[in-house]
C-alpha cells in the first residue's frame, strides 16, 4: 500500500518520503480516514508502530492556518523527552509551513511560557501537569481548540496524571479527541470516559515475524498487589502440582514482605533467597534450595541477583515484572529442551500490562490469559475516611460524565473457561505429551 492511499497532501507525501517512510503503517491505514473525518478515536498499538506519526499527519492535514491568539491543537505527553521528540517530528514533516509550536514541560516559573503563548501559537505539546499549571495562570487559552490529543495514555495513567488530563479536556469544550496508547484497561477508561463520547476503538497487534522458543506462558490479570498475594496463596495450596516453585519480585524488601504474607506452618516450606535477617527462613545459595526436599517455594528478588540455573524448578512465577524485559526473557526463552516441563506464570495489574505487551512482542506470541479462581478474594482500594481525595477522578461506582467510551473486550482477550490452575496445567501437560 502506498502513501497516496492515506489521502495526504502532496507536500506531506514528499516530506514522508524524504523521511524514509515509503508505505503506511497499519495504524495509519486503519485510523487516518477517521482522523481526517473529525471522529474521536482510541488507537491501541505497540511501541514503534507509528502512532505519533499518525496523529502528526492528521494534525497537519486538518489544521487551518489563521492568526489566532489561541492554540488549535493540544498534545499531552508523559515527559519532557517525549515532548521534545514530538516537536522535532512536527518540524521534520512540516518544513515548508509557517507553523508555530511551543512545548510546555519545564519545572520552573511559567511567566516565559505565558508570554510566548500570548504571541499566538498553533500547536502546544505539553506534559499534563505543566499544561494545567499554565492554564490555571490564564496563560493557556483552550477556547479555540480543534484537536485534543493524549499520547502514551497508558504511561500518563501509570504516572498518576489523570486529573490534569481530565480538567484540561473538560475545559476545552467540544473538539476532536484522539487517544493513543499501547494498552487499554479500566484505569485508562475511567480517565477518558470523562470527556470522550463513544469513540472508535482501533487496535493493531504487531508480534513480529519470528516466534521465539519459550516455555509455556500463562497470565493472570489482577487489580492490585493484595489480590496478587491472595492469588499466590490460593495457588500454592496445591502442593501436588506446585512442588518446586520460584517466585520473582523486584526488591528484597518485597521478597521479605511476601514470604511473611504467605508463610506456612511447615518449617522451611516457604523461604527467601538471601534473607535480610539471620532469623528468617531462607537460603544464601540457590542450589541449596533445589537440594532441600522440604523447601517448596523460594521468593527471589531481581535486584542483586544474577542468572540462576532454574533446572529442576517446575514453576516460575513473576509476581512482579522486572524493569528490564531482558531479565524476564532470560528465564523463559529455551536455549535447549528442558529435562522437565517448566511453566511460567505472570501476575499483572493494569499498570503492568504495557510491560506484558513488550514481552509478547519480543517472543512473538501472546500469553494465555487465565480466569481468576471463583473463590479468590478480590481486594478493593479503601476509601479515605475523612475529606475528599482531590487526586481521585473516579470512585469504583463512578458514572462517566463525557458520555462513556465504548470498550468491549476483543474476542481474543475474552476468557471463556474457569478451570482450577492445577486442572488446567494437568490438561495442558497431558495434551502436550499425548
Amino acid at each position: 500500500m502506498s502513501l497516496d492511499k492515506l489521502k495526504l497532501s502532496k507536500s506531506l507525501v514528499i516530506a514522508m518520503t524524504d523521511a524514509g517512510y515509503l508505505t503506511p503503517k497499519e495504524i495509519q491505514s486503519k485510523s487516518m480516514s477517521r482522523i481526517l473525518g473529525g471522529q474521536d478515536i482510541i488507537a491501541v498499538a505497540p511501541e514503534k508502530s507509528g502512532k505519533t506519526t499518525t496523529y502528526i499527519l492528521g494534525v497537519l492535514m486538518r489544521l487551518k492556518y489563521t492568526k489566532d491568539d489561541a492554540p488549535k491543537v493540544l498534545i499531552l505527553v508523559a515527559d519532557r523527552e517525549r515532548a521534545i521528540a514530538v516537536i522535532d517530528q512536527f518540524v521534520s514533516l512540516s518544513k515548508n509551513r509557517d507553523l508555530n509550536i511551543v512545548g510546555l514541560y519545564g519545572t520552573g516559573g511559567t511567566d516565559a511560557e505565558v508570554s510566548e503563548l500570548a504571541l499566538g501559537i498553533d500547536i502546544v505539546v505539553a506534559t499534563p501537569t505543566r499544561a494545567r499549571a499554565v492554564y490555571l495562570k490564564l496563560g493557556l487559552n483552550l477556547s479555540k481548540l480543534q484537536t485534543f490529543i493524549v499520547d502514551d495514555a497508558d504511561l500518563i495513567v501509570k504516572q498518576g496524571m489523570q486529573l490534569p488530563v481530565v480538567e484540561l479536556a473538560r475545559s476545552a469544550g467540544k473538539c476532536q479527541h484522539l487517544v493513543f496508547t499501547e494498552v487499554v484497561h479500566e484505569k485508562l477508561y475511567k480517565m477518558i470516559d470523562y470527556f470522550m463520547n463513544f469513540p472508535t476503538l482501533i487496535e493493531v497487534e504487531d508480534l513480529g515475524d519470528s516466534k521465539a522458543e519459550v516455555i509455556p506462558q500463562l497470565l493472570y490479570q489482577v487489580p492490585n498487589y493484595k489480590t496478587k498475594v491472595n492469588l499466590l496463596h490460593a495457588l500454592l495450596r496445591d502442593d501436588e502440582v506446585f512442588n518446586k516453585v520460584v517466585v520473582f519480585v523486584n526488591s528484597r524488601l518485597t521478597a521479605q514482605k511476601l514470604v511473611k504474607s504467605i508463610e506456612s506452618p511447615k518449617l522451611a516450606e516457604y523461604s527467601m533467597l538471601k534473607p535480610l535477617h539471620f532469623d528468617e527462613n531462607g537460603f544464601d545459595d540457590f542450589e541449596d534450595f533445589k537440594a532441600t526436599p522440604e523447601a517448596r517455594v523460594l521468593v527471589v528478588a531481581n535486584e542483586g541477583t544474577g542468572a540462576l540455573d532454574l533446572s529442576g524448578v517446575s514453576f516460575i512465577f513473576h509476581f512482579e515484572l522486572p524493569e528490564e524485559k531482558e531479565v524476564f526473557l532470560s528465564r523463559i526463552v529455551k536455549d535447549k529442551e528442558p529435562a522437565e516441563e517448566v511453566v511460567a506464570i505472570t501476575f499483572s495489574t493494569d499498570l503492568e500490562l504495557s510491560q506484558v505487551r513488550k514481552i509478547e512482542q519480543s517472543i512473538g506470541q501472546k500469553m494465555e490469559v487465565l480466569d481468576l479462581p471463583e473463590d479468590l478474594m478480590i481486594e478493593t482500594a479503601k476509601k479515605p475516611k475523612k475529606g475528599v481525595d482531590k487526586n481521585k477522578i473516579a470512585d469504583d461506582d463512578y458514572q462517566p460524565q463525557g458520555g462513556g467510551a465504548y470498550h468491549d473486550k476483543k474476542e481474543s482477550n475474552s476468557k471463556n473457561y474457569n478451570l482450577g490452575i492445577g486442572q488446567k496445567l494437568k490438561m495442558t501437560m497431558k495434551k502436550k505429551h499425548s
